[in-house]
Parts: C-alpha cells; structure tokens; sequence
C-alpha cells in the first residue's frame, strides 16, 4: 500500500471517527481518537491497511474509551461496546480484538496519560504519590520544590522517584 493509500484510509477513520464523536461524544475524545489515529499511521506497518475500515474506526473509539471508563455509566460521557458496534456495523469480538492490539501496540492503560481524558486524568489518585526510597508516599509530604519537579516531569509525560540516601 502505498503512502497515499495510507493517508486515505487515515483520512477515512478521521471522518467516520469525528463523525461518533460529534454525535455521542465529545471533541476531547475526538482529539485522543485523532491523536491515536494518526500514530498509527506512522507506524512502519500501519495496521489499518488491512480489513474494513469500520472495523478499525470502532477499535480506536474502544480503545480509548476502554482506558477512559467510557464503559461505566457512572462516566459523563458513557457508551456501550454495544453502541459503539451499532454505530459502525462491527461485531465486538472483533472490535474488542483490534482495540487490545492497538492498546498494547501504545502502551494504553490507566496509569498511561497519553491516551486519558483530562477528566481521568486529574481524577486519578495514583497523582498525588510518588516513590521515595522504595516507598510509596503522597505527593504532598515533600516540600514544594520536590512537589513542582514531579509536577513538570509528569507534564513531560515522565514519572520520576527519589532516592535520599546513598548505598
């Protein structure tokens, strides 16, 4: 498949993807199904060149909201694995099958902050921690400037520890 075939069926599961989206969702899982989609596509293999794109379409949207708690009715916004295969005629073995290849493919998980909503995101506890010597501590028992060095690591997309002693 050449680059501009790839860059089609990207362009595709952009629009259907936009398309749930606008319509059940909301734009900031619009903007993780974006982002998802489109590191895929840089992916040396692509895995969407292959097998129907609506297929491929659902995946994403399971993907991401499987580590968003899309699932959970006590989540704003909630859908159904159900609702998301109603939406673009695919069955859940295989949508459910194609979602845990591109979760592991990204290292997609809850405790992962590439793929989260902001929500989920600010709402998980294991924020306010940090490893100090082996331990895990809250974040708050450190003084502000250890507290403002985790805070600018983690925006970085990276975790740090500390170590107070020497061996």
């Amino acid at each position: 498949m050449t680059k501009d075939e790839i860059k089609n069926r990207e362009k595709q599961l952009l629009e259907l993807t936009r398309a749930l989206c606008t319509q059940k969702l909301n734009d900031e899982y619009y903007q993780l199904c974006e982002k998802l989609i489109l590191n895929l596509g840089r992916k040396k293999e692509a895995p969407f060149k292959r097998g129907k794109i609506e297929i491929w379409a659902a995946a994403v949207v399971y993907a991401i909201g499987s580590v968003n708690f899309l699932f959970d009715k006590s989540f704003e916004p909630f859908m159904t694995t159900g609702q998301i295969n109603e939406h673009f005629g695919t069955k859940n073995t295989t949508v459910s099958n194609k979602a845990r290849l591109i979760r592991d493919m990204f290292d997609m998980s809850h405790f992962n902050p590439e793929y989260l909503t902001r929500e989920v995101y600010e709402s998980n506890p294991l924020n306010s921690m940090v490893m100090v010597d082996g331990f895990i501590v809250p974040l708050d028992s450190l003084s502000e400037d250890l507290q403002e060095i985790v805070k600018n690591e983690r925006a970085e997309g990276r975790d740090i520890e500390f170590t107070t002693h020497s061996e």
